[in-house]
């Protein structure tokens, strides 16, 4: 029996033995290389998406108890941006006080992000309950304001007379800052 091959069966016979020998050099050539790169990139990515998922829930939790520390303390933070003036003051707490006289500000020690004054305080009382209703009032007042011990009480007749320092707390934006300095000069 003869086999009747022709010329042009041989030259596709070769023709798919090449290309078939082509697919087999490329897949292991390129493409089982690129797909390992590919799972290795990939494993990559879940990490670097599960960190950035655990930093966004944390940015969220922060964020969210920021806002609500911020209206919780809203009256704080906008104690901490006014300034303080000493004439409203005054009016403010008077009805403690039978007499109040207040010394200029002086601006003790700045902080990056605070301005800190020292008052100077001299008053008189009828009782120490004045007193004490005023201390409770600057809690809720307008300011941020600290009472620096010694208070000094002196009785004098029917009235008490004291004399305390106070420290105001203000943004280091405070309008206080350029009349201080100006003062100073």
């Amino acid at each position: 029996m003869k086999i009747n091959i022709s010329r042009h069966q041989i030259y596709i016979l070769l023709l798919s033995l090449f290309l078939f020998l082509f697919v087999l050099a490329f897949s292991f050539g390129l493409l089982i290389p690129e797909g390992k790169e590919y799972r290795v990139k990939r494993i990559e990515m879940k990490k670097a998406e599960q960190e950035h998922d655990k930093y966004q829930n944390f940015n969220d939790k922060t964020e969210a108890r920021l806002k609500d520390l911020q209206s919780k303390n809203r009256n704080i933070i906008a104690a901490y941006e006014r300034a303080f003036d000493a004439e409203r003051f005054k009016k403010e707490h008077k009805k403690d006080f039978t007499s109040l006289t207040l010394s200029k500000l002086k601006r003790t020690k700045d902080k990056k992000e605070f301005a800190v004054y020292e008052v100077n305080t001299t008053s008189h009382i009828s009782s120490p309950k004045n007193f004490y209703n005023f201390l409770e009032s600057l809690n809720k007042g307008d300011w941020i304001i600290g009472v620096n011990f010694p208070i000094k009480f002196v009785r004098d007749g029917e009235m008490i007379n004291s004399s305390f320092t106070m420290k105001v707390y203000c943004n280091n934006k405070d309008n206080n800052s350029t009349a201080s300095k100006s003062s100073a000069k």
